[in-house]
């Protein structure tokens, strides 16, 4: 992978993340963690999607339609531990 699809990735990932938590709302500490879950999301089902051989809405090297979903199902567990740790 090259840096800039590294950097483009991290970019996306970040924006979903902050979107979400604009979205479901929450303090700085949910900010944080929702970026940080949407990084794992991405990257993980960027690292799926790559042993797999899954090329879903491919742009490079990077899976980006297997990468988004891994990342949303990532933002919404996300989002349940966060509730249930109220």
């Amino acid at each position: 992978m090259t840096l800039p699809a590294f950097l483009f990735g991290l970019l996306i990932s970040t924006f979903l993340g902050v979107a979400f938590h604009l979205w479901r709302g929450g303090s700085l500490g949910n900010l944080v963690f929702y970026v940080v879950m949407g990084w794992i999301g991405f990257w993980g089902g960027q690292l799926i999607a790559e042993w797999l051989g899954f090329s879903f809405l491919s742009y490079g090297p990077l899976h980006l339609g297997i990468a988004v979903i891994g990342c949303l199902l990532f933002l919404s567990i996300a989002r349940w531990l966060s509730r249930t740790a109220k």
